[in-house]
């Protein structure tokens, strides 16, 4: 048995059916169009191994972190601060000082923050009824972390619904 016998045998014997990708099965299937006075370029690119960094990937931790951070810098209004200059804190006639603006549109500074930190402490509530879920096995320790979830859920919601009641001076929050 020559050496290109048993290479071809070994081609034959390696071939598992289905393994081909679509290119190979196309090339074989695809007809030469120059007959056999030409023939058919073999082209084989090198495999060039170059040296590459190697980073470890970062943790899921990290990810939702960061995430946090662009979304606390956003809520608290940096962007509208580029534009206008809006006062950190303001006073009424009397030289008191107000946390809240009073009008809808418009907000201090101090009043973004507040908010920003219970939309954050909201999300930190759905996040923890996510995590319970994972606990099923543990009841004890799942009903702990959905209460405590619920708890952020609802009392970030109320304090959010105070503010805009003060803010559009209303008595009642359902009156909004």
């Amino acid at each position: 048995m020559s050496k290109r016998e048993r290479i071809e045998k070994g081609k034959e014997e390696l071939d598992i059916s289905g393994s081909k990708t679509i290119g190979e099965r196309i090339k074989e299937k695809t007809p030469w169009l120059f007959g056999s006075k030409l023939r058919k370029p073999k082209i084989s690119y090198p495999k060039v191994a170059g040296r590459r960094i190697v980073l470890p990937t970062p943790s899921k931790t990290f990810g939702l972190i960061l995430i946090y951070a662009i979304l606390f810098i956003l809520q608290v209004g940096v962007v509208y601060l580029l534009y206008r200059e809006t006062p950190a804190l303001g006073a009424d006639s009397a030289g008191d000082p107000i946390f809240l603006y009073p009008s809808i549109q418009e907000s201090f500074i101090v009043e973004g923050i507040v908010a920003s930190i219970l939309l954050f402490v909201s999300s930190t509530g759905f996040l923890l009824l996510y995590q319970a879920s994972k606990y099923s096995y543990n009841r004890n320790l799942a009903l702990r972390i959905l209460v405590i979830g619920f708890i952020l859920i609802i009392s970030a919601f109320i304090s959010l619904q105070y503010m805009l009641t003060v803010k559009l001076g209303k008595t009642a929050w359902w009156e909004l």
